[in-house]
């Protein structure tokens, strides 16, 4: 396991180890898991946001979703 970093310089990231704190406590400490658990939430954001892109038009996103790509 590699050794914890501070988080850079002017960037504060409590939150996120609050998150990964609470899907390792979510997945029974199982880090496996946790990361497969993330990882199925990712794609599934993924996904939605796929949907969007083809829902949304590119006025409406202001370009946003276009630029994205």
């Amino acid at each position: 396991m590699g050794k914890r970093q501070n988080a850079p310089a002017g960037e504060a990231m409590p939150e996120l180890e609050l998150a990964a704190r609470q899907a390792l406590a979510a997945a029974n400490g199982d880090s496996v898991v946790a990361l497969l658990n993330a990882l199925a939430r990712c794609a599934r954001l993924e996904r939605d946001l796929a949907l969007s892109r083809a829902a949304v038009s590119n006025g409406y996103s202001r370009g946003w979703h276009k630029a994205r790509s």
